[in-house]
């Protein structure tokens, strides 16, 4: 597995995470071909990383169960 660089990205929270500070998720939409995504309220923890398909699989299915 190669190293990702992510120390230049702008996060960016998720418009699900909950407004009183929980369930918190930021996204990095500026990496090309790939889609780094971590928790804001702990973002020292680590990152997961997801191809774009992967991602938007992900998304979909999020909405679909959350609505």
């Amino acid at each position: 597995m190669r190293a990702i660089d992510l120390s230049g990205v702008a996060w960016r929270k998720s418009s699900y995470s909950n407004q009183d500070g929980g369930a918190c998720l930021e996204v990095a939409d500026n990496v090309t071909a790939l889609v780094p995504v971590r928790d804001s309220k702990d973002p020292g923890r680590g990152v997961l990383v997801f191809g774009p398909e992967a991602w938007a699989r992900f998304v979909r299915a999020y909405r679909s169960t959350s609505m």
